[in-house]
């Protein structure tokens, strides 16, 4: 007897339509669910692709060639690391193209996390905008520097700590070993120990508790500096992530003191620099072979070294509000309605889009350019200035973050992290069943952890010196800070709760799934506020 094939034949194939059909459906449905989310997504990869274009195969900047030979312990090596295996693959154009995509990614995480703690889906959308579409952003990632890795390493560590409400021992761990990350990349990133000490504090319960998830915490965002520094000193450049360069803290020193009032030793007041210096700014005053820094001789007996601490010293101790009253000028340039070049920072023109090829003569030239590209691969130099042009008219014209925005963000991200501090209710843990969202005790120190974190790196860079390009963590740190922020003040005036969305919309099959199915949505349900 023979069996028709056709029969069992058609099963197979039927199987694999139908599930494409449903996966259509389904990602039809998230995008439509998530709409704000997806055209921001499309905006900021339409931008990144021009930009691409616009300059191959990459931007350098006067540091750039560190990160490809080695900086000598002047600055943390991390990014080298990173790069290297890319470089050996492929070529410096990939390079730029991935952090891009680390720049969509990081949108991605922010609308995420928000979400999955329960923030209206618009708020999420707006707070991914700014990482999404700031062309300083786009300038940065267009850059061989280690900026954007930056951001990646603190943005994945807060996710995985603020995913859920009290993170397990075990999850505390990893995030603070991907937030310590950072510091192998830039130098600054060594401070966030400190957010994540407090974070801990704040989300356990408990007084051993407490302690075991300090001393976690605190350990294990130093491991990978720990690690870094004892490479560092096995390759003879001491046991620290880096230091042998400059001493930036005698160029704020020097901006900032009266030195007509001023008493220093004779041999010592050649450090003082003259006020056409101090329009120039900390980075001619530390670099420039004609400042005081370049030209100061010690005294017999005296290292170079000892009259810069000595000076800084002077200054801390016979005016002691000269420095913090500096560093206070120039970060509140953050919060100003327009991105003007303005004395004595740093010239904003380095981190804007030009019509040409930029370079930084005498040692970023077109031909050093070229003579990379020619070793690395990815091809000559080159702009394409229509598109450069409109990169550029977008950048200037308003294709930034207003600084009235992070004033808000800035204000909502402490006023939520004060009520990390508050007293929690008695009845708060019993009010209501709680979902990813958390209660508002844990959405505070999240809140806490968020601010301070921006706090340590956007700040903690202004004392040595102001620098646009030092402000860009705030796309990522304070748009997520002032929508906790938000959550926790509407959380304590009218009793809203969060809930988290996320494993409903994002993880799940859907809603009209879940309708399908209402008695395993209920199970699913249950299990995640379990968890």
């Amino acid at each position: 007897m023979i069996t028709e094939p056709s029969v069992p034949c058609a099963a197979p194939v039927a199987v694999p339509a139908g599930r494409r059909a449903r996966i259509t459906r389904s990602a039809a449905n998230l995008a439509r669910r998530h709409w704000m989310l997806v055209i921001l997504l499309v905006a900021g990869l339409g931008l990144r692709v021009v930009t691409q274009i616009a300059y191959r195969p990459v931007l350098f900047y006067i540091d750039s060639y560190k990160y490809l030979t080695g900086s000598g312990g002047i600055d943390p090596e991390g990014y080298r690391f990173l790069i290297a295996p890319v470089l050996h693959l492929t070529n410096l154009a990939v390079v730029p193209a991935l952090q891009h995509v680390l720049g969509l990614a990081m949108g991605l995480g922010i609308y995420a996390v928000l979400v999955r703690r329960g923030a209206p889906r618009w708020a999420g959308a707006l707070a991914a905008a700014p990482i999404l579409l700031d062309a300083y952003q786009l300038q940065m990632e267009q850059t061989l520097m280690p900026d954007v890795v930056f951001e990646a390493f603190i943005l994945g560590g807060l996710m995985i700590l603020l995913w859920r409400p009290r993170p397990s021992l075990k999850r505390l761990i990893v995030g603070a070993l991907v937030l310590g990350m950072a510091a192998d990349v830039r130098q600054i990133g060594e401070l966030l120990f400190i957010p994540v000490a407090l974070f801990a504090v704040l989300i356990a319960r408990g007084g051993w508790r407490r302690l075991r998830y300090l001393v976690a915490g605190a350990v294990s965002c130093a491991v990978p500096m720990l690690v870094y520094m004892s490479v560092s000193q096995a390759t003879g450049n001491g046991f620290t992530l880096a230091g042998h360069g400059p001493n930036v803290l005698y160029g704020r020193a020097a901006v900032a003191a009266n030195c007509s009032t001023l008493k220093l030793p004779a041999y010592e007041k050649s450090l003082c620099p003259s006020p056409q210096f101090v329009a120039l700014g900390i980075d001619r005053i530390v670099n420039f072979a004609s400042g005081p820094y370049e030209t100061y001789k010690p005294p017999a007996g005296q290292t170079r070294q000892q009259g810069y601490n000595n000076f800084i010293a002077q200054v801390v101790k016979q005016q002691p509000l000269a420095i913090p009253a500096s560093v206070l000028r120039d970060a509140v340039r953050l919060f100003a309605l327009t991105r003007d070049g303005v004395d004595p920072v740093t010239e904003i023109s380095r981190w804007q889009f030009q019509t040409t090829y930029p370079v930084y003569p005498p040692g970023v030239t077109l031909q050093f350019v070229d003579e990379q590209a020619q070793h690395y691969g990815g091809g000559a130099p080159t702009t394409i200035k229509p598109l450069a042009t409109f990169l550029r008219a977008y950048q200037l014209d308003g294709g930034y973050t207003p600084g009235p925005l992070l004033a808000v963000l800035t204000a909502g991200g402490f006023a939520g992290s004060l009520f990390g501090f508050a007293r929690r209710r008695k009845d708060a843990a019993h009010a209501r069943p709680q979902g990813p969202g958390g209660d508002f005790q844990s959405l505070a120190a999240g809140t806490l952890l968020v601010t301070v974190t921006a706090l340590g790196v956007v700040l903690g860079s202004d004392v040595f010196e102001y620098s646009w390009r030092y402000q860009l963590p705030v796309l990522v740190l304070l748009p997520l800070a002032g929508v906790l922020g938000g959550a926790v003040i509407a959380s304590r005036i009218s009793g809203w709760r969060p809930r988290g969305i996320l494993d409903t919309e994002m993880t799940g099959a859907g809603v009209e799934e879940n309708h399908q199915n209402g008695e395993a949505a209920s199970v699913e349900t249950e299990r995640t506020s379990a968890g």
